[in-house]
């Protein structure tokens, strides 16, 4: 009798130790991987065995790189509190009752910085209590994780827990790529993406290119085995735009001298340079990760799996940079954008030539990006080297654990007090100034002044809403160390400082341990479970709030040509998710779709004249704010379009950037270029997301002009729409216009949107995904 040959999905491992009944899934990528062997005939790299490893249907799937859009199946959906309201909101209006794969949200976002970590959280708490009251009893009901206000940052936690070598995870939140950082392909959504994996309808993705980052040599000294200048270097390579469209993977033998949250600190990143995700192979360090977070049995399946972890042998890349680690040198990128990158060697003569305010008013470490156990470590053993030449820090200096385990452990180990013997404060575990939520006091709006720190973007206004800051971004060792100085000119490799002594000492490379050696200790248990019974669980939303508010579907296409549209704005030069949705004081609106559109695009500079929030009613022909002027419209029965120049939406993968345009009586979108998450985000809330064919073409519009758009009665992939141009003075032009959308993407379009279209599907086993 024939012996059955074992099996990898034989053994059965549970994605996590917080879920019963999941387990990772390394059967269907081996069987998806021999079909889509035998159809491509050609090795694949690491990131194409995972993808493919995930698709719906490998034997109809087309696959082309840059071409195809792939329908795949993740492993899980993971929300910060910000984005999860909307998507929660959508979830409940598709008639689901459970979601379909394993989902978490984590309160992260609605925590503000003011005085300290204690005292901002119990604040949070009780302001933010609707908002947290729904997303518990939400969650509990349709069988999601919750993680509380306190519990960390949500890429942090994503490592901590549910993160794995091979798996396939979305999240609405930009930085989700961060799990790359053990070898998994995660991916920055919008949410109703989210919503549709949750309701178990394949995700889909144009197939990504691939661009291999070849590393050699070893990392050391102020370089930082955290990877912090690898990916500063990479983005001052491809810019905010060159990773758009593509998975960025690396690979060689400098790999090993990173550590794991290192790793993800570079993937992490990878969101600033446009990059669909970022990822490593499996490797010794993710092992002892894994090991150190309790997940042994994850770590020993994938070292049987480690065959399919790595790129195949001659695998082909559509572009490869090589960066040799032992010549890296330190970078501080900025200011207004993450792609421009200083080596530490002559940023201060960069700072006195562009005439950069040379004072250093604040540095701050931690973020989702660098607030692991061994950034706290390393920046530590800065500030205590300061302390020990009676130094305080000259700047404010604030420090944010990324997760309750972190902070708990840093506390135990001496971390904390190190930083606060010198004047530190540390904040909540929260997202805080990284992503705008900062009450900042120093400085008054307007004022000229420089900040660093270890976060990921640094955009006009991002941290503080003032946008005369100049925000400059480097790694927790380089910000610690110049604290002390308080001038953006300190170079703390080569330059001295002065002790209460009166004599001068040089900081030595800073140390720290990758891993705790006593363990983590994991703090306060900050985790809620669904509970056995969730029918008995109640999700009620006030009519009357002004935090929360259901969701009322928007209508479909009227099956007719648009005409005599007005330009709401042309939108000049940089345009991000932050410009057209605005984080800070705003965040509290992010579950409330009629409070929140009163900042759309109040950040995008007009072209006509120069200034943010102030465009010309092309009815009534007075000034007034972008949001206004939109309402104007939609009120009185009239679409209309933006214009926006390249890489339009850049950022955060905030859907409520889409949302508001479409809430108030957008049609189109029409720009040089897209940002992918954006793009994708307009295009599934119903809205044309269309580009110049020639990009040229934006310079000749006026934002007086009026617009048809030609062409979409006959709307088809691949075929160009018209945009017909009526300038004031009575000439005509016609424009080319290119677009992405494919046939599902279409019927968004046709439909409203395509929530509009999920209900159907869910009750209909014909529904075409």
């Amino acid at each position: 009798m024939a012996t059955a040959v074992p099996r990898i999905g034989d053994t059965k491992v549970p994605m996590s130790l917080l879920e019963k009944g999941a387990y990772i899934n390394y059967q269907r990528i081996e069987d998806n991987l021999v079909i889509v062997r035998e159809r491509l005939g050609r090795p694949l790299t690491l990131s194409e065995k995972i993808l493919y490893g995930h698709l719906d249907d490998p034997h109809g799937q087309d696959i082309e790189r840059g071409t195809s859009y792939l329908k795949l199946r993740p492993d899980r959906v993971a929300c910060q509190d910000a984005t999860a309201q909307m998507a929660l909101l959508q979830f409940m209006s598709a008639g689901m009752d459970t979601a379909a794969v394993p989902t978490t949200v984590h309160c992260d976002h609605l925590i503000e910085a003011q005085v300290g970590g204690v005292k901002d959280l119990a604040r949070a708490i009780e302001i933010n209590k609707e908002v947290y009251d729904f997303l518990a009893t939400a969650t509990a009901k349709y069988g999601l994780g919750f993680w509380k206000p306190g519990s960390g940052i949500i890429h942090q936690i994503i490592l901590e827990n549910y993160a794995f070598p091979g798996g396939l995870m979305i999240g609405t939140d930009s930085h989700t790529p961060n799990a790359g950082g053990l070898g998994m392909i995660a991916c920055g959504v919008g949410g109703a993406d989210a919503v549709d994996v949750m309701a178990d309808i394949p995700w889909e993705l144009k197939c990504p290119k691939v661009i291999g980052v070849n590393l050699t040599g070893k990392i050391s000294g102020w370089t930082t085995p955290k990877g912090k200048y690898v990916i500063l270097k990479v983005a001052g390579i491809l810019t905010v735009k060159g990773g758009t469209g593509a998975i960025v993977e690396y690979k060689g033998s400098g790999v090993e001298s990173l550590s794991c949250t290192g790793m993800a600190t570079i993937c992490n990143m990878g969101a600033e340079i446009g990059a669909t995700t970022s990822m490593f192979p499996f490797n010794n360090r993710m092992v002892d990760y894994l090991n150190a977070t309790k997940r042994q049995d994850i770590a020993n399946y994938a070292k049987q799996f480690a065959y399919n972890l790595k790129a195949d042998e001659n695998a082909e890349y559509d572009q490869v940079i090589d960066i040799n680690l032992s010549e890296l040198e330190p970078h501080i990128n900025g200011p207004f954008t993450p792609d421009l990158a200083t080596p530490l060697s002559q940023f201060a003569s960069e700072v006195k030539k562009n005439g950069w305010p040379e004072e250093l008013k604040v540095g701050l470490i931690g973020s989702c990006t660098n607030s692991s156990y061994e950034d706290m470590s390393r920046s530590a053993s800065i500030a205590k080297e300061a302390a020990a030449h009676g130094l305080e820090a000259k700047s404010k200096f604030t420090i944010t654990p990324g997760s309750e385990q972190v902070r708990a452990t840093i506390e135990r180990d001496g971390q904390i007090a190190a930083f606060e013997d010198i004047g530190g404060i540390v904040l909540a575990n929260a997202c805080g100034p990284c992503i705008g939520q900062w009450d900042r006091k120093d400085v008054p709006k307007g004022t000229a002044n420089s900040i660093i720190t270890s976060y990921n973007r640094n955009f006009t206004g991002r941290n503080d809403a003032n946008p005369a800051t100049h925000a400059f971004v480097a790694s927790p060792d380089i910000v610690t160390a110049m604290v002390f100085a308080g001038s953006l000119t300190f170079n703390p490799m080569t330059d001295t400082l002065t002790g209460s002594d009166g004599k001068t000492f040089k900081f030595s490379d800073p140390s720290g341990n990758e891993l705790p050696p006593s363990g983590y200790d994991p703090g306060q248990n900050t985790f809620q479970a669904p509970p056995a019974d969730r029918a008995s669980v109640s999700v009620a939303v006030n009519p009357k709030s002004d935090r929360l508010q259901l969701l009322s579907p928007f209508t479909p296409w009227d099956g007719k040509t648009p005409t005599d549209l007005p330009i709401l704005i042309k939108a000049q030069g940089k345009c991000t998710t932050d410009h057209i949705s605005a984080g800070g004081p705003w965040l509290k609106y992010r579950g409330h779709l009629q409070n929140i559109s009163q900042n759309c695009l109040i950040g995008a500079i007009n072209a006509e004249n120069g200034e943010a929030n102030k465009v010309k009613n092309q009815i009534t022909g007075e000034w007034d704010g972008v949001p206004q002027t939109a309402a104007y419209y939609r009120d009185n029965g009239i679409k209309w379009v933006v214009i926006g120049d390249h890489n339009y939406g850049e950022g955060s993968s905030r859907e409520h950037a889409a949302l508001e345009p479409r809430y108030l009586g957008g049609l189109a979108i029409i720009t040089r270029s897209f940002a992918r998450i954006h793009e994708t985000n307009l295009k599934k809330q119903g809205m044309l997301a269309l580009t110049f064919a020639n990009p040229e073409d934006y310079d000749k519009i006026k934002p007086s002009d009026k617009v048809d758009i030609v062409g979409l009665e006959s709307f088809a992939p691949g075929k160009n729409l018209t945009l017909r141009v009526k300038h004031e003075g009575g000439s005509t032009e016609d424009i080319s216009l290119a677009h992405s959308f494919n046939e599902g993407q279409i019927a968004w379009f046709k439909a409203g949107s395509a929530l509009n279209l999920v209900r159907p599907c869910i009750f209909s086993s014909s529904c075409i995904h």
